[in-house]
């Protein structure tokens, strides 16, 4: 668990925890950088070998590409381009120790906030929300057979949380890299919400929208996960990040 004020410009809490399970498989990081705060959660696959190792070799694979590479005022692409850079170098890292091909895998999503924007970046079902005023304006996509199976009209969003094929993802660090990549403009009382699926494959977003609406950071952390134990034995782990 942590909190503290991130940038120049917000005010952040991450709590992780294990759920039901003996080991947590997930991670996160938050890290201030000056005039800017970089954010994530990462979530190793289950049934993999070494998902916990390599949730954590991510976030310090990122850690490490911007503690070195990034300096003040970087632009936009700049931004992206270390974000890739830091996908990149993490999806190598994890290949190189799995002791098999896709042995070791992990889910990333990361923002990076700075005057009033978030540069967001996506491998996998963890997630990015947008949040104004309670409601969620704008998410990432999920690299998953259930959100291929909702986009042609199979099943609905609704069924897509009893599918049995839920947790089976299309990307993922260490396995098949794939990067998506957002730009999101914040205003004042906006909320930024990294999670992993302990979180929102059990918690309808409307659900979430309220209970980080009009909260300081880690009051909103806390209700989130509070309310996912009620339903869930998996790892659960998220960030909140409050635009102020």
């Amino acid at each position: 668990m942590s909190g503290q004020a991130c940038g120049a410009e917000g005010i952040v809490w991450g709590i992780s925890h294990p759920g039901g399970r003996e080991r947590n498989e997930d991670a996160l990081l938050i890290l201030p950088l000056g005039d800017a705060c970089l954010l994530a959660v990462a979530d190793g696959l289950g049934g993999h070998e070494g998902g916990e190792l390599a949730s954590k070799v991510v976030v310090e694979a990122l850690r490490e590409t911007f503690e070195r590479g990034y300096t003040r005022g970087i632009g936009v692409e700049g931004v992206k381009g270390l974000l890739l850079r830091a996908y990149e170098d993490a999806h190598r890292r994890i290949v190189e120790m799995s002791p098999g091909p896709g042995k070791m895998g992990t889910t990333l999503t990361t923002a990076f906030v700075r005057n009033r924007m978030a540069v967001v970046a996506n491998t996998g079902d963890s997630r990015a929300y947008l949040v104004q005023e309670g409601k969620i304006v704008a998410k990432t996509r999920d690299h998953s057979v259930v959100q291929e199976l909702i986009e042609r009209g199979i099943i609905s969003e609704e069924e897509a949380r009893e599918h049995p094929m839920r947790h089976v993802v299309t990307k993922a660090l260490g396995v098949d890299l794939g990067v998506d990549t957002y730009v999101w403009e914040l205003k004042a009382g906006d909320v930024l919400l990294l999670s992993t699926d302990g979180l929102h494959d059990y918690i309808d977003e409307g659900i979430i929208g309220k209970l980080v609406f009009g909260s300081d950071p880690r009051t909103a952390a806390e209700a989130l996960i509070g309310e996912a134990l009620k339903v869930t034995e998996d790892n659960v782990t998220v960030v909140v990040f409050r635009e102020v």
